[in-house]
């Protein structure tokens, strides 16, 4: 050895022998497998698109190009979301050697397919509540389309830039930031004649995606030292791995488990945000096929009239003189500006029933005409919409137990005609969300693994962080709250290495940091003038 070379220090040395599981070959079998399956889904989707488009009149060639248009971004959105998040699942299981980095990814693919296919739909409809209600309701439009391509080329641009840089970044966050921007601009555009953002929806993501990572830090590095004194014996778990050696059965057993749970609830919680912006692009170009939910029966049309009748008399029974478009105006103006006034109640109270009476008249949804399912679609949301911000105002009128309850029950039926998401849009998102895991995954696992501490991931510290990082995005998921998947887990993984004072690398906690302090600002500036040029062009 030259004498003015250093002597690698046996963590080094260990940091050396165990990347190695990072390079471990693809098996020759996945190639095949892997084009077998896009093949299967690609046919799929088309066979599901064809049905769903069979009782509707054909699409012009400019309608056509836009849907395509249109998917491709957001379904690139997507596949670009898999560098980044799902990517996070895989590096604790790769480093601690409890998976051949092979398998870790085809495994984390598969259970992200069955978190987005099991996905509620709360978080999708929860992130299109941030966007103006005016683009909502004409999305449609020029300013509608150029709203959807805007959000996603400026989440797409900042995501693959950070990813180029091997630093983990929230697609959360950036899709958050995105939305920003647009409602920002679309309210300056319109010189305060349109609604900007909706900031108590955005303060309640806001402090999700904030607190969500500190929980993960602070419980992480609680949960590692409660498993250093429960298995204080077994120093092994507290030690780099040694080459490619696996963790002991119970451990990898739990290692295993929780990069699933992670995976599954990544698909679960990410894959929505993708699901909604598809939808608003559906419901724009072909809203016959998909505004309101087909697969609802002639008894459920039915039901929802009787509902709607209840509702509006427990409301304000004194209501039958206010026209729907008056009622309309009302509604959306107090959804713009906040501001309460004696007519809001009334006028919601006369949407609902004549809604009601309307949506009661068809027997079947399919025989809806198109600009009649258009209407009925606008008025739902403006409905649905109106009475959560009067909820939440506790500005509704006091009602009898069995009013309060008829409310309530109306309120999940216009979530059952709105909040709905087709297989085939779920399926076209697992692909999408599994494809960016395969291609993109290293860079990012690379980060988590080696540069995030100043020593090896320990098996003990992998396990900690991986538990505490599928807790809480399971958990909010079931709130229908966005969280993101990349600050959860890095922030996991730093308490752990904080808690076993194995020191952090400053440099590459600073680089994220800055990532996650610029996200916001530089998507909202980007995703605001993306909009502005769209609107001149489209």
């Amino acid at each position: 050895m030259n004498s003015n070379q250093a002597p690698i220090s046996d963590s080094a040395q260990a940091t050396t022998e165990t990347s190695s599981n990072v390079h471990v070959p693809t098996p020759k079998f996945f190639m095949p497998v892997f084009l077998t399956l896009i093949i299967s889904t690609l046919i799929y989707i088309g066979f599901q698109v064809s049905a769903d488009l069979a009782h509707v009149p054909p699409l012009s060639l400019y309608s056509l190009i836009l849907l395509g248009t249109a998917l491709f971004i957001a379904l690139g959105f997507e596949f670009v979301n898999g560098f980044h998040d799902t990517a996070n699942a895989v590096a604790t299981v790769i480093y601690t050697n409890a998976l051949s980095a092979p398998v870790a990814v085809m495994w984390a693919g598969f259970c992200n397919f069955l978190g987005v296919m099991v996905a509620s739909g709360a978080v999708a409809y929860g992130i299109i509540a941030l966007l103006p209600v005016e683009l909502i309701m004409n999305v449609g439009s020029g300013a509608g389309f150029a709203m959807v391509f805007a959000m996603l080329i400026s989440a797409i641009l900042w995501n693959l830039g950070t990813w180029f840089l091997g630093i983990p970044a929230s697609s959360s966050h950036t899709l958050i930031g995105s939305i920003l921007g647009v409602g920002i601009m679309n309210y300056l555009m319109n010189k305060g004649g349109a609604s900007g953002v909706d900031m108590e929806q955005v303060l309640k993501v806001g402090k999700a995606l904030l607190f969500s990572p500190l929980i993960g830090f602070v419980f992480a590095g609680l949960v590692f030292l409660l498993v250093k004194k429960v298995f204080k014996k077994q120093l092994e778990l507290f030690r780099p791995p040694e080459g490619n050696k696996p963790p002991p059965p119970l451990i990898r057993a739990i290692l295993i488990f929780t990069c699933t749970g992670v995976s599954f609830a990544h698909g679960s919680n990410d894959g929505q945000k993708g699901m909604g912006l598809i939808m608003l692009i559906l419901i724009g170009i072909m809203p016959l096929a998909y505004s309101l939910n087909k697969n609802l029966d002639h008894e459920h049309i039915q039901s929802f009239k009787a509902l709607s009748a209840q509702t509006a008399t427990a409301m304000y029974a004194q209501h039958d003189d206010i026209s729907d478009a008056q009622a309309r105006d009302v509604i959306t103006k107090y959804i713009q500006t906040k501001e309460l006034n004696p007519q809001v109640v009334p006028a919601l109270a006369s949407l609902t029933d004549h809604l009601g009476e309307r949506v009661g008249n068809y027997h079947d949804l399919k025989d809806i005409p198109e600009a009649q399912v258009s209407e009925f679609r606008n008025d739902m949301y403006l409905s649905t919409t109106a009475f959560k911000r009067l909820e939440k105002s506790e500005a509704l009128p006091a009602m009898s137990e069995a009013g309060e309850a008829s409310v309530k029950t109306y309120r999940k039926n216009l979530d059952s005609f709105l909040q709905y998401i087709p297989t085939w849009v779920k399926v076209a998102v697992a692909l999408a969300l599994g494809l960016g895991t395969m291609v993109g995954w290293k860079r990012i696992v690379v980060t988590v693994g080696e540069r995030i501490g100043k020593d090896h991931m320990t098996y003990g510290q992998g396990m900690s962080a991986e538990l505490v990082a599928m807790s809480t995005i399971a958990a909010a998921d079931g709130f229908g709250m966005p969280v993101s998947t990349t600050h959860v887990l890095n922030s996991a993984v730093a308490g752990t290495m904080v808690a076993n004072k194995s020191g952090l690398n400053f440099k590459m906690v600073k680089s994220i940091l800055s990532a996650w302090i610029f996200t916001l600002p530089v998507t909202i500036c980007l995703s605001g003038g993306l909009f502005w040029l769209f609107i001149q062009i489209l």
